[in-house]
């Protein structure tokens, strides 16, 4: 028996095993790109997807398919085929996706999960024809399902994640909405059937053959196959025409506002850290990190302390309880001031070729034992302070301590100057 990094027990087996659904599961997700291979993974992806896409398309021109069948036919077969390569990864990768859950239920939920159903249908239906040759033009109708897998670009922008986060936001808004344009589709074809009727009996049958009319009448269509002919038909046209320039403007209107609210969130927690005194920061994880592939409910925050926005590549996520971290992501979180804290003063020495510090190693430095050096920078880069680096002409120090200003630290007057 041994023990993985993140102190689960068991078999080296399961252990590499887990270890390769790890690397799978950052490799198929899209838009982690902290790695070569995931970032030509993800190139190797959108490449597949619009070249299939471009074929499926192609080859409806004669032309096309005269000249170029046999070209786009291949692409079609690569293609589909890196789908189900694509497919089985990350239904191999499942359990990280769903890590609260047993190998075995992680993979069924994939396998019936929105996601998983179109990866299935990406590629299934091309390989159905061999088994079902009778079915071949049904199954070709499921090629659509390929055009679904365009939504998983949006990790890439978050205009595309803003519209699916409104979306789910305002649904109920949005369903109370079409239930009142079903409910005057069905009225208008009501009220159009009982002056239009004995006019236009070919036309108006019944209750319900106005639908048509009222549905291209309400959402502005206007096909005109449909008209009324009466007075009174078409005074009633007119009042739903109205009726449905309203009706079409609510969801409109809910869409936009939603659009107004996500912008607006991130400024209004910008504004409110400078009024209520908030201290913010950011934290990048790695592969080690205990965080990476956990929900935000279980990571076990201070209560003081609360995730207020996860940046994934260019995408800025607001996050929710489900939301799972990923490898790469950065966390910003924020806090209260505390205001009865000791206060500590910062400082920061630039070393120069005359420095009494140049050239000497931290553990000789003779400075207060209150105050303390936190980190070096060097050409750019952040380096941790051990007891036997050397200082260089050029490091900048950084020191803490308790009022730094009032300690005696044993200075030089050069080194007093940087102060």
């Amino acid at each position: 028996m041994t023990t993985s990094k993140d102190g689960k027990k068991g078999s080296s087996f399961e252990i590499d095993v887990n270890r390769l659904r790890a690397k799978v599961f950052n490799m198929v997700s899209t838009g982690v790109v902290d790695e070569p291979v995931n970032r030509f993974y993800d190139i190797l992806s959108i490449i597949a997807l619009f070249l299939n896409l471009f074929a499926a398309f192609a080859i409806t021109f004669d032309y096309m398919e005269e000249h170029y069948r046999s070209l786009l036919l291949t692409i079609e077969a690569v293609t589909v085929f890196f789908f189900a390569v694509d497919y089985f990864l990350r239904l191999f990768a499942s359990p990280f996706q769903y890590p609260k859950l047993p190998t075995w239920k992680a993979m069924l939920k994939y396998i019936f999960s929105f996601s998983g159903i179109v990866d299935l249908l990406s590629f299934l239906p091309y390989y159905l024809p061999v088994f079902f040759p009778m079915g071949s033009a049904v199954f070709r109708l499921f090629r659509v399902a390929r055009i679904l897998r365009l939504f998983r670009i949006n990790s890439y922008y978050d205009q595309l994640n803003v519209i699916t986060e409104i979306i789910v936001s305002k649904s109920q808004q949005l369903l109370a909405s079409v239930f009142i344009i079903l409910i005057l589709m069905m009225a208008s074809s009501l009220c159009m059937y009982s002056v239009e009727h004995e006019a236009q009996p070919e036309v108006f049958q019944n209750a319900f053959s106005g639908i048509w009319w009222s549905a291209s009448t309400l959402l502005t269509v206007g096909y005109g196959d449909i008209y009324p002919v009466t007075i009174m038909g078409k005074i009633l046209g007119i009042v739903i025409s109205f009726l449905g320039v309203g009706m079409v403007a609510i969801p409109t209107g809910i869409i936009s506002a939603g659009f107004v609210e996500q912008y607006q969130k991130l400024k209004t927690i910008g504004d409110y850290a400078e009024e209520e005194n908030i201290h913010f920061i950011r934290v990048r994880l790695s592969e080690n990190d205990k965080w990476t592939a956990k929900k935000i409910t279980e990571i076990g925050l201070p209560k003081d302390v609360m995730i207020v926005a996860i940046q994934r590549n260019k995408d800025t996520i607001i996050p929710r309880g489900d939301a799972v971290l990923k490898q790469g992501d950065i966390v910003v979180m924020c806090s209260e001031k505390v205001k009865d804290i000791q206060p500590i003063d910062l400082k920061e020495i630039t070393i120069g070729e005359g420095h009494s510090w140049n050239g000497v190693a931290i553990k000789d430095l003779d400075i207060s034992r209150q105050s303390f050096i936190f980190m070096i920078r060097r050409r750019g880069k952040a380096i941790i302070p051990r007891g036997n680096l050397i200082l260089r002409a050029g490091d900048t120090v950084l020191l803490y301590g308790k009022h730094l200003k009032n300690e005696n630290l044993k200075l030089s007057q050069e080194e007093r100057s940087f102060l």
